[in-house]
């Protein structure tokens, strides 16, 4: 399933807050972006409409396992494409906001090439 940009975004959001919090709410994915609450209230509706997460009745958001394979996706191109341009010697900064957009266009195709690649590198280092 094609999603938008902007949901695999709140989606790899969500799987990173996650893994540093017990618990994840809209008021904390609207700090992390800094985003209005609105604008993150009327994306989780969204996301939960789409299956992609549940909330509860407490506001607590959590990934559905399409959510989950989806987020964990974005969160791999988004480190392994950061961290293959570092290595190239762009600076972490700049790398950082290249590879948050490459990770939502670059085919499948390609980056598992770029992946095998980057496998391949670390292996003879």
């Amino acid at each position: 399933m094609k999603i938008q940009e902007s949901a695999e975004n709140y989606l790899e959001t969500i799987l990173i807050l996650s893994q540093k919090n017990t618990y994840v709410r809209s008021v904390d994915i609207a700090n992390e972006l800094n985003f209005t609450k609105p604008s993150v209230s009327v994306a989780m509706k969204k996301l939960r409409e789409s299956e992609l997460i549940t909330m509860d009745a407490d506001g607590y958001i959590r990934l559905t396992a399409e959510g989950l394979s989806i987020a964990s996706s974005m969160y791999e191109r988004h480190q392994l494409l950061s961290d293959w341009l570092v290595f190239l010697g762009v600076s972490r900064e700049t790398a950082l906001e290249d590879a948050c957009r490459i990770e939502h266009v670059i085919s499948q195709e390609s980056f598992e090439r770029i992946r095998a690649h980057v496998i391949e590198m670390r292996e003879h280092l």
